[in-house]
């Protein structure tokens, strides 16, 4: 059951990373963070930040064998990084309209996943 809760935390994490990160380029689109400064756009990111980090932090030392969890500090890693993927596409292709999805993008992805499938092999 860590394994499961472990990836739940680390998709919630990812969705406040992925808005931390590209969310105010939707609000600028939106032209509702258009005349922000700089330093506004960043305290707006890191306000979100601090969301994800309340997934991340709990969800790295639930998965970590280091604390009892089914996950080496290597498998973490390429989970979090396959999750981390996976939520940014799905959240930039409903809130980016104009950004496709290509093969090649695809194909990445999957050698991301192929990584997940390696880094379990004993």
């Amino acid at each position: 059951m860590q394994g499961v809760w472990t990836i739940l935390l680390l998709i919630v994490s990812n969705i406040f990373m992925t808005f931390a990160w590209y969310g105010h380029l939707k609000l600028q689109e939106m032209k509702i963070s258009q005349g922000w400064p700089l330093i506004g756009v960043i305290l707006f990111s890191w306000g979100l930040a601090f969301f994800e980090y309340c997934a991340q932090v709990p969800a790295n030392r639930l998965g970590s064998s280091i604390n009892g969890g089914p996950y080496s500090l290597v498998q973490l890693k390429v989970i979090q990084e396959v999750v981390s993927l996976i939520v940014f596409t799905v959240i930039i292709t409903f809130l980016f309209k104009g950004t496709v999805i290509q093969w090649n993008h695809i194909v990445a992805f999957l050698c991301l996943v192929l990584a997940v499938f390696f880094v379990f092999l004993k």
